[in-house]
């Protein structure tokens, strides 16, 4: 009975699926389509215009090995501390999150922090160097944050806890079976790592390493607000440079772009090859994996050590700043205030900014999750046509391949012109950042729906509920967790969000990372310091918010 009312809505779910792929398609692929469009417009003439930009060959080169640079050291670093994690005492396994938490900064806010504690003559570390180095304390260095090591640097300190994330949860599903298995038969501890837990891991290493590369190619806030002093550039800071300065050219921007956007489609390409006979890396038995080593309490120092270089000494350096009057190298502490947060709220501009941050977050979280979600029912249904589901699930995910300052440039075209003239208003940045989020929802969902199967929905409906009620009163309690998984990170990211919003933002529609931007532009450092500080306070408010409401330790379970 219940096969063939489904069979009677075949129909039904195919113009469903039609209308969703048809909003989902013009929301990602007419940016995309614009952003293409706008470098073959008058022909060549926009790709000969970039072929003669000063330097472009060392802004390419400059592109790559701050990919790569930064791509190699969140590897390394993630991988080394999500195996040192899985070593953590029991009492102490709360601290295999500290790897996370500098997820919560925001990337301007992050190197705004890097950039007061290692500016070479006003630093506060630089400062403290020269002092243990018996250096002169009124001198420069010894470290140049705006050079191009420390920008590599940087940068790959920031993607280190999206490394960790992926190589944390392979191991976690990891079968400790086989790893205790390599021990009992004789094998070393570094043999067991390099002959099965890292062979079994590849798949998250190659997936997490794409994903790493692609947001280290659109790097942008690193380059931004560091590299102008020595006149380091990347692609994704002359895009902004021809899209926001004269002489503007949006058609040399839009070229520039285009290299980015074929990078992200070859790479996940690339991944999907690479991992195409996934049965490979199945690991049959009944237990995950905590560690084929005995835990220690060794284990805790360098994740410690970690926390401290990569959270700790950021937001000391932005709270500092934030509460001194002006910025300089001597730390005074009887002359710290909060007369700087004071501005921060009281000035119009700021705190509108802050207003309109919160308001296009939460709007875009709540719309993303509904949408995320019918995107994920109709993917999975079985009577969903298979040439369908697969366009749908390709245009969803084609977010996740394409950086975000990319997405803003295409954003950026697209609306500034018919069918619709969006620029200059709310609605654009409210569509970029649904735009952007999409992928992450529908997969939360996704994966939540398919450890939940099917039985519970069947039971409702043969039980006569019909589909709408199965799914409010069933299916969403059971994906609770899921969703406020996801709607904790996106709420982060798009707070934080700051290179597509740079691109389309205009003089009426700023968010708080733009007017960072502004303001560190304008060497306002103690504002700038009090305005991070701002936005990190926000993104954790946030974070907990969702955890309240999606369940604890459940939810952190989907993360």
């Amino acid at each position: 009975m219940l096969a063939l009312r489904l069979r009677r809505l075949d129909w039904r779910s195919s113009l469903q699926l039609g209308a969703l792929l048809t909003a989902v398609g013009y929301l990602v692929v007419w940016p995309m389509f614009r952003l293409v469009q706008e470098a073959t417009r008058n022909g060549n003439q926009a790709a000969t215009d970039a072929r003669h930009i000063a330097g472009l060959g060392e802004v390419i080169w400059t592109t790559v090995e701050l990919a790569i640079g930064s791509v190699v050291i969140s590897l390394v670093l993630g991988v080394a501390l999500a195996l040192v994690a899985t070593r953590l005492p029991r009492r102490w396994a709360w601290m295999g999150m500290l790897p996370v938490l500098p997820l919560v900064i925001p990337a301007v806010a992050n190197v705004v922090g890097w950039a007061l504690l290692l500016s070479p003559k006003v630093g506060y570390l630089n400062a403290f160097i020269r002092a243990v180095l018996g250096m002169d304390p009124n001198g420069s260095g010894p470290i140049d944050i705006y050079s191009k090591p420390w920008i590599i640097i940087i940068t790959g300190f920031a993607l280190t806890s999206f490394m960790y994330v992926f190589i944390r949860s392979g191991l976690a599903n990891m079968n400790a079976e086989l790893l205790e298995a390599g021990a009992v038969f004789g094998s070393t501890p570094s043999r067991v790592l390099r002959t099965v837990t890292l062979p079994l891991l590849r798949p998250v290493i190659l997936y997490g390493s794409g994903i790493t590369l692609l947001l280290a190619l659109g790097q942008f806030t690193a380059p931004l607000l560091l590299g102008p002093q020595e006149n380091i550039r990347v692609l994704t800071t002359v895009i902004y440079d021809r899209t926001a300065n004269p002489p503007i050219d949006y058609g040399v921007a839009a070229v520039l772009a285009t290299p980015l956007l074929l990078a992200g489609l070859v790479i996940v390409g690339l991944q999907r090859l690479s991992l195409r006979d996934e049965g490979r890396y199945v690991t049959q038995g009944g237990r995950a994996s905590r560690s084929s080593l005995r835990p220690t309490a060794w284990s805790i120092v360098p994740v410690t050590v970690y926390a401290i270089v990569a959270l700790g000494l950021p937001l000391f350096g932005l709270t500092v700043v934030a509460l001194s009057p002006f910025y300089s190298r001597h730390i005074q502490t009887d002359k710290f205030t909060f007369a700087n947060f004071t501005q921060v709220f009281h000035d119009p501009q700021l705190s509108g900014a802050i207003r309109n941050s919160l308001v296009l977050a939460v709007g875009g979280v709540l719309i993303v999750l509904l949408v995320g979600y019918l995107v994920a029912e109709l993917m999975r249904r079985e009577d969903t046509p298979a040439l369908l589901r697969r366009t749908l699930e390709f245009i969803t995910f084609l977010p996740l391949g394409v950086p975000a300052v990319v997405f803003g440039a295409g954003f950026l075209f697209a609306y500034t012109r018919g069918p619709f003239v969006l620029y200059g208003t709310n609605f654009v940045i409210l569509l970029v950042y649904i735009t952007l989020m999409l992928p992450y929802a529908t997969r939360f969902v996704i994966s939540s729906r398919s450890a939940l199967g099917t039985v519970f929905e069947e039971s409702a409906r043969v039980a006569g509920a019909s589909r709408l009620r199965c799914h409010l009163t069933i299916v969403l309690p059971l994906v609770r967790a899921a969703l406020g998984g996801a709607a904790a990170l996106m709420f982060v990211l798009l707070t934080h969000e700051f290179s597509a919003s740079l691109l389309v933002r205009s003089t009426r529609t700023n968010v708080m990372g733009t007017v960072l931007f502004d303001l560190w532009t304008s060497t306002s450092y103690p504002i700038v310091a009090a305005m991070a500080l701002v936005m990190c306070v926000i993104a954790a408010v946030g974070v907990a918010l969702a955890f309240a409401v999606g369940g604890g330790r459940r939810m952190a379970e989907n993360l």
